[in-house]
């Protein structure tokens, strides 16, 4: 359900406060041709990416080197749905208290080591002096948000619904997304190798759809 061959049907994966936030049949051509093509894909960078062909030791690593399309695709084929930015940082933020980081408590807190997050505060956390990305809540329960979601932090940068624009293009924002197309879809979160500011709740970074990095990942939403 996530190559041409095989694509979400029109509509999957919406946001269920959000109309025409699904699939959209027109991304059909966004994805690779077939499994073959998207498993040769998903290997980008042979001394960082997660996918193996055969199960073994990064089982527990984030998925990376994945584009915008393939992750909308695996969390309709999941039965979630993508996190719209607000949504995202609203986790984060620890709602209205506005974190700092998504383990700030009290709201105003700073602190960040390797105990917090998986970044770069002058020699890399994981794997020095190049970086690389750490299984997936290596630094829970302390490096957790309010509501005990791992990694929003560091590790990898994480797809949301969004298209990219700056400032926001609607505030205050209840059950809203930017569905507006442009250059770019927002990530957030920072990765291995970012400094602590990018770490921020508040930092906010953007790709190109059909980028491929292996520093991106993705989290998927659900209705409770």
């Amino acid at each position: 359900m996530g190559t041409q061959s095989s694509p979400p049907s029109s509509g999957a994966g919406a946001h269920p406060n959000i109309v025409a936030s699904g699939w959209d049949a027109s991304w059909n051509g966004s994805l690779t041709a077939n499994e073959a093509a998207l498993v040769a894909a998903v290997k980008c960078a042979a001394n960082y990416q997660t996918w193996t062909d055969t199960a073994g030791a990064n089982e527990s690593l984030p998925m990376n080197c994945i584009t915008w399309f393939e992750a909308m695709a695996f969390c309709a084929w999941d039965g979630g749905f993508m996190p719209t930015e607000a949504e995202w940082n609203y986790a984060s933020a620890g709602g209205n208290e506005q974190r700092a980081h998504p383990w700030s408590s009290p709201p105003a807190f700073l602190g960040i080591d390797c105990s917090y997050a998986n970044y770069n505060p002058g020699t890399h956390c994981v794997n020095p002096p190049t970086g690389a990305v750490n299984r997936v809540g290596s630094e829970s329960p302390k490096g957790d948000g309010k509501w005990g979601q791992s990694d929003l932090a560091g590790n990898v940068f994480e797809w949301t619904l969004d298209w990219y624009a700056n400032p926001y293009p609607q505030n205050p924002c209840p059950d809203c997304a930017n569905l507006t197309p442009a250059a770019a879809r927002v990530v957030r979160g920072g990765y291995y190798a970012d400094a602590d500011t990018a770490l921020r709740v508040g930092y906010r970074s953007l790709a190109g759809a059909t980028s491929r990095d292996n520093h991106t990942g993705l989290r998927c939403a659900r209705t409770p």
